[in-house]
């Protein structure tokens, strides 16, 4: 079966210093592929990669079967995409909830009215309905972070790319989050420091480190050190028996 996604041997710098160097990874359909990694090792950098937003100076980024190099054939593949930023401020930018949520079915072609009725299936599959009307900048952050997945969503994506998608959501609106993203039948590359959800969502597991990314044992610890230029025993951290113990709108939208 062909892959979704892909990088092969990509290599991006940032100010000088190595974020990815020669980081290969391929996302098939049905896959719920978890990146894990210390704060700093470059795993927001990895996504936006993947979506266009960063462009590697070596190696390839394949999406759909198409080999991405321009912003014409990025912009093809968004619509295919749902990226949930880190933050959900840098996400959300029209007035209403609404609003946001149909801007993404709007942005592919939809009608007006089409695009709203699609904005609030999402909506109410979310729990959402009742702030259809809300501006979105007073909204709690737990109800932000389900807006942007709402916004996702209602585009129908075949893949999603979550960056700590249970940042800020606690309570009822991370129960409704864990439960949309469970109930989701497509595939996704999920971004988390949040153990319990890598669990209970992924299939499988890869660790990036000094700029590459190795296959990881779900529930395995987590290597702890403070960037990705610290060396490692990769020995003990990929194979320890222990038990389970920023920028544009979305990219779609562009």
């Amino acid at each position: 079966m062909s892959p979704l996604l892909s990088l092969d041997a990509v290599h991006l710098a940032r100010d000088g210093r190595p974020v990815l160097a020669g980081a290969s990874v391929t996302l098939h359909p049905g896959e719920r592929l978890a990146i894990l990694g210390a704060n700093g090792s470059g795993k927001t950098t990895l996504l936006r990669t993947l979506v266009g937003l960063e462009r590697p100076a070596a190696g390839r980024v394949c999406l759909f079967g198409e080999d991405c190099r321009s912003e014409a054939q990025f912009r093809v593949a968004r619509r295919r995409m749902g990226f949930l930023f880190q933050d959900s401020d840098d996400q959300l930018f029209c007035p209403t909830v609404l609003e946001d949520v149909a801007f993404g079915p709007l942005n592919l072609g939809l009608s007006d009215g089409r695009a709203r009725a699609t904005a609030m299936e999402a909506l109410a599959a979310l729990g959402l309905a009742s702030l259809a009307d809300r501006v979105t900048h007073r909204l709690s952050g737990g109800e932000k972070r389900l807006v942007c997945l709402a916004g996702l969503l209602a585009m129908r994506p075949e893949v999603l790319l979550l960056d700590e998608p249970t940042n800020g959501v606690d309570g009822e609106n991370g129960r409704r989050l864990r439960a949309a993203l469970a109930a989701f039948e497509g595939a996704m590359i999920l971004v988390s420091h949040d153990e319990s959800l890598v669990g209970d969502l992924a299939t499988r597991a890869m660790e990036l480190r000094a700029g590459r990314l190795a296959p990881r044992l779900l529930h395995s610890p987590i290597s702890e050190q403070n960037g990705p230029d610290r060396q490692c025993d990769e020995r003990d951290d990929r194979h320890a028996p222990e038990p389970e113990e920023d920028e544009p709108a979305h990219p779609a939208h562009q």
